[in-house]
C-alpha cells in the first residue's frame, strides 16, 4: 500500500466547489414525505461541494411539453451534508411544474439546475436564540437552517414552531421528533389547523396567535425569526409581531412561488448559452465495457461513471468522491484522467485500475467490467 498523502485528500483542485451558474445535476433519491410532498435528492458524477447559505434556493431548468420552464425552489438540505442537495416538493392541483415533477422525475433522470442564490438565509443574520416559523411547504428553508445548526452542534438556542393542515401533512415529522430528542437547544412545536377521523393529536390546534406564540416561545420578543409559508400565513404573522411591538429589523421572510424576475433572467441567459454550447459538434469518444457486453459512445471528458449509466451497466459505488474505492474497475486499454482522493493505491493504479467516480474519458476506452 502506497504511502497516504493527506495534503491530497479532499484537495480543492480535485473536488469542485458548487458556485451560481448552470449546472448539470442528476437525481439520486425520490422520497415520499407526506401523501403529497415529496424529496428530490441530487448529485454529480463528480466529485462536488454544494455550499449554500442555507435558505438560500436553485432553479430547476425543465423542458416540459416542449416548452422550456423555470422554477425555483428552496434547498430543503443542509450544506453540513455537501456533497447532494435536496427539494421538497408539493403536488398542487393543476401546478404544471410540481405535478410534472411528482409524475416524471425519477432516481437516474438529469436536469439542469441554477443557483445557489437568495437573500433569505441564517448566515446573514447570526443570533444566539432564533424563532423559525413555517407553514405548509415553507417548511424547507427554515429545516435548511435546523439541521445545519443541529449537524454542526451548534449553540444557538432554537424554537421550531410548524404549522400544517393536519397531522397526515406534517413535513419531516420523525426527523423533527429525532432532532428535538437529542439536544436541548432545539425545542419543536406543531400546530395542526384541523384533525381528521381516527386521528389521534395531542399538540396545538387551530392558528398560530399571540396567545399560542408566548406559551411556545415567551421570550419571542428578543428573538431573530424566520419565516416562510404560504402569503395568509407570513401576513397574520408579520402583523402579528408588529401589533406587540417587536423588533422587525429582527424578522426575515421567503415567500414561495414564480421564480424571481432578475433570477429566470440569468437563468434564461445561462440556459440560452448551454443552448448554443450543444449545438457546436462534440469530439465522441467510444467506451466499452466487455464482461457486460455494451458500450457507448459518449461526448470527450465524460465522467466513466456516467458513460456507465448511458450504457446501462451498474458500477458499484459508494461514497462517489474517490475516498472509498467501491468503483474500482479496471481498463484494459485506452486514455483516460483520474482524480482521486485516496481511495485507490500506486500498486493498484500501475495494475491498470481507475475510481470511475472520479475518471474522466479522452479517448476511446475498453473496461473489464
Amino acid at each position: 500500500m502506497s504511502e497516504f498523502n493527506t495534503s491530497d485528500f479532499m484537495n480543492p483542485m480535485m473536488t469542485q466547489t458548487w458556485s451560481n451558474g448552470r449546472h448539470e445535476v442528476r437525481c439520486v433519491k425520490v422520497i415520499a414525505e407526506t401523501h403529497d410532498v415529496t424529496t428530490f435528492t441530487f448529485g454529480m458524477n463528480q466529485p462536488v461541494l454544494f455550499f449554500f447559505k442555507p435558505g438560500q434556493f436553485v432553479t430547476l431548468e425543465l423542458e416540459i411539453d416542449g416548452e422550456r420552464v423555470m422554477r425555483s425552489y428552496t434547498i430543503a438540505s443542509s450544506p453540513s451534508i455537501p456533497y447532494s442537495f435536496s427539494i421538497t416538493v408539493k403536488r398542487v392541483s393543476g401546478g404544471k411544474v410540481s405535478n410534472w415533477l411528482h409524475d416524471n422525475l425519477k432516481s437516474g433522470d438529469q436536469i439542469a439546475v441554477h443557483g445557489p442564490v437568495g437573500q433569505f438565509n441564517c448566515m446573514d443574520f447570526p443570533s444566539e436564540k432564533i424563532l423559525l416559523l413555517s407553514g405548509g411547504v415553507g417548511i424547507t428553508p427554515v429545516m435548511s437552517m435546523a439541521r445545519w445548526w443541529f449537524d454542526t452542534d451548534s449553540e444557538v438556542d432554537i424554537v421550531f414552531a410548524h404549522s400544517a393542515r393536519s397531522p397526515r401533512d406534517i413535513i419531516y415529522s420523525r426527523e423533527l421528533e429525532y432532532m428535538s430528542s437529542r439536544v436541548d437547544n432545539f425545542q419543536m412545536h406543531l400546530i395542526c389547523e384541523s384533525t381528521g377521523i381516527g386521528q389521534a393529536w395531542n399538540g396545538y390546534r387551530g392558528y398560530l396567535n399571540y396567545h399560542m406564540l408566548s406559551l411556545i416561545a415567551p421570550d419571542f420578543m428578543t428573538r431573530e425569526v424566520f419565516c416562510c409559508g404560504p402569503a395568509p400565513y407570513m401576513k397574520a404573522v408579520k402583523l402579528m409581531l408588529q401589533g406587540v411591538g417587536f423588533d422587525m429589523d429582527r424578522y426575515h421572510e421567503e415567500s414561495f412561488g414564480e421564480t424571481p424576475v432578475a433570477d429566470v433572467a440569468l437563468a434564461e441567459k445561462h440556459a440560452d448559452a448551454a443552448e448554443v454550447e450543444n449545438l457546436q459538434p462534440k469530439e465522441m469518444v467510444h467506451v466499452s465495457f466487455t464482461e457486460a457486453g455494451q458500450s457507448v459512445a459518449v461526448a470527450l471528458g465524460t465522467n466513466l461513471n456516467e458513460a456507465a449509466n448511458e450504457a446501462g451497466v451498474n458500477i458499484a459505488k459508494a461514497c462517489g468522491v474517490g475516498i472509498c474505492g467501491a468503483c474500482r474497475v479496471k481498463v484494459i486499454s485506452g486514455d483516460f484522467e483520474m482524480a482521486q482522493n485516496g481511495g485507490i493505491s500506486e500498486e493498484e493504479i500501475e495494475q491498470g485500475y481507475v475510481l470511475s467516480c472520479c475518471t474522466n474519458v479522452t479517448g476511446d476506452i475498453e473496461i473489464d467490467y
